[in-house]
């Protein structure tokens, strides 16, 4: 009987994508464990103007002497921009040449769709991140005509509820939240599998909960602040 051996080139093919999924699961980590801990810190703004500002505050004074004013921020803003280059760069890899394997063998429906909705929901959350960083920490946009000025975008309080007291902004964050929803779910089950954590059906089945359960936590988290601006119970 035959055997079949890999070519060099199908053996460094397969060594790149197993390093792109590789890059991608721990990335998408990194990311789950800073929407977590940013999630806990927009909660505080159910408990007032003060209570906020002082968690913001508090983020810029970190390790203070020991790291100057915002030191820990810009700690974090470096990993978070070069987990995103590399979580993106996989990720497109990726679909890449899942797409180019296509072209010459036949690709389940579901496992299609799965792929189309990561790379378009996932597309999607890279512009909101973009609007999101620009809104609130670059530019720092207040899209409330009617409150404007200083008073409002030097307060990060009063410009998250300025700027979900306006309806679309409010139905932008509930779409990227459930475009977010949907790459959690598939994300979590998926970094597991690549970092070898779902090898018989009870792992697989925790891998999944474990995904519904971060996507669930996440979501709901991050959705109190603004719809609790939305229908007046935050002012």
């Amino acid at each position: 009987m035959p055997t079949t051996t890999l070519s060099p080139r199908g053996t460094t093919a397969r060594s790149t994508t197993i390093a792109l999924k590789l890059l991608m699961a721990v990335t998408g980590l990194v990311f789950v464990g800073y929407l977590l801990l940013h999630m806990y810190g927009n909660l505080k703004a159910l408990w007032g103007e003060e209570a906020f500002n002082s968690y913001a505050e508090h983020l810029r004074t970190f390790g203070e002497p020991m790291l100057p004013y915002g030191g820990l921020l810009w700690v974090v803003r470096v990993v978070l921009i070069l987990s995103l280059v590399g979580h993106v760069y996989a990720a497109y890899a990726l679909w890449s040449r899942a797409g180019s394997a296509r072209r010459t063998k036949y690709a389940a429906v579901k496992s299609a769709a799965t792929s189309q909705w990561m790379r378009w929901g996932g597309t999607f959350l890279l512009l909101f991140v973009v609007w999101h960083l620009l809104h609130f920490t670059i530019v720092k946009i207040s899209p409330n005509a009617d409150k404007q000025g200083i008073d409002v975008t030097a307060n990060p309080f009063k410009l998250v509820v300025a700027s979900f007291e306006v309806w679309w902004m409010v139905l932008i964050y509930v779409a990227a939240m459930v475009a977010l929803f949907m790459h959690l779910l598939h994300g979590v089950y998926s970094a597991m599998q690549t970092l070898g954590w779902t090898g018989t059906p009870k792992a697989r089945a925790r891998a999944r909960t474990a995904g519904l359960v971060v996507a669930l936590v996440v979501v709901v988290g991050f959705l109190i602040p603004p719809l609790s601006i939305a229908f007046g119970l935050i002012d």
